[in-house]
């Protein structure tokens, strides 16, 4: 572990279920869903250039990863199989994705509803939500 920041000691893809598992040498695990990381990719394509230019992804819930390819030593590309392929999950960010899944899965529900669009599968929101 670098100066603090945890490192992934497992990454497993399940593809059948669409979770992404990642466990880290801290002891933290996150089962993070390819919906949940594809709508919070941390590419431009989906966060803009800037404060303000996020775009809303939309119609992800039956995304998928097709392939998960290492990026050096600090980080993972998800290609889903919806072709987006440009987001590099740094081990950081994927930390925080696990880490706070509860707060930013109901702030992109509320960001769709405010959109006027909404989810087909409420259970899944409620699974989301929980720990």
């Amino acid at each position: 572990m670098s100066k603090g920041k945890p490192t992934p000691t497992d990454i497993t893809l399940h593809q059948q279920s669409r979770v992404l598992e990642i466990e880290f040498d801290d002891g933290s695990q996150f089962e993070l869903p390819c919906e949940y990381l594809r709508v919070y990719s941390p590419s431009a394509e989906v966060r803009g250039h800037g404060p303000g230019q996020e775009v809303l992804q939309i119609g992800k819930e039956k995304v998928n990863i097709a392939a998960v390819e290492p990026v050096g030593a600090y980080a993972v590309m998800l290609r889903f199989d919806d072709g987006h392929d440009t987001g590099i999950f740094s081990w950081e960010t994927l930390y925080e994705l696990g880490a706070n899944r509860k707060a930013y899965w109901a702030d992109y529900l509320q960001r769709l509803a405010d959109a006027g669009h909404h989810r087909e599968s409420q259970a899944y929101d409620e699974k989301m939500s929980g720990d």
